[in-house]
């Protein structure tokens, strides 16, 4: 029975961790869409979008089978835990990465106002600190856990940076107006993504731990 369990509770757990890649791998997409005007990929967020959510579909009815099935407790139930409480925050992540890549193919059928600086180094830390993610819920490290959250303070930096950059260009001409106001929402976009990976990681102490941080 325990050995059932044990592969029970492994597929979910890979399930997520999958779930969680397909978004890092939606990312640098959405960051092509953006910065080299490369609309046409759009089309190609959205079918991995469409991946993200079949996931969750499924891992969230696997989840409800083990408990149902193993009736777990400790440390079992609150990987189940985890796994149900982190679905939502990834399939978030996945709707707010298709929104990144919509407003930059909106984006792309004009010159763009600016080189997006800031806006790129938000893209690239957000797929480094899914990459650390996903090593730290595979290898039940809570330090690895960690060291993702303050890669979220530095993308809420650069979120900072990027609106106070863009009042300033609406304030110089009136003409940077509309395409502030599309970057100032690709940015939010990308600082709640962040959020939503901030939700996960703080979720690895209890589920490792027992304990709340």
């Amino acid at each position: 029975m325990r050995e059932a369990l044990e592969q029970d509770l492994n597929k979910v757990l890979q399930g997520a961790l999958e779930m969680l890649a397909t978004v890092e791998r939606m990312l640098p997409i959405a960051a092509s869409v953006l910065n080299d005007q490369h609309g046409a990929k759009l089309d190609e967020v959205k079918a991995l979008d469409r991946e993200v959510d079949a996931h969750e579909a499924r891992i969230e009815a696997e989840c409800l089978r083990l408990i149902a099935l193993h009736q777990p407790v400790a440390r079992d139930l609150r990987l189940i835990a985890l796994v149900l409480k982190s679905l939502t925050d990834i399939e978030r992540m996945g709707d707010y990465t298709v929104h990144v890549a919509e407003d930059g193919e909106e984006l792309s059928r004009a010159p763009a106002l600016k080189k997006y600086v800031n806006l790129s180094r938000m893209l690239e830390r957000l797929q480094e600190m899914a990459a650390a993610l996903r090593e730290a819920i595979a290898g039940r490290d809570v330090a690895g856990a960690s060291a993702a959250l303050v890669m979220d303070d530095e993308v809420d930096d650069l979120y900072e940076q990027v609106q106070r950059e863009l009042v300033t260009y609406m304030l110089e001409d009136p003409r940077n107006i509309s395409k502030s106001l599309i970057l100032m929402r690709v940015g939010r976009s990308l600082e709640r993504i962040g959020d939503h990976m901030e939700n996960v990681a703080e979720r690895v102490q209890y589920w490792v731990t027992g304990q709340r941080g």
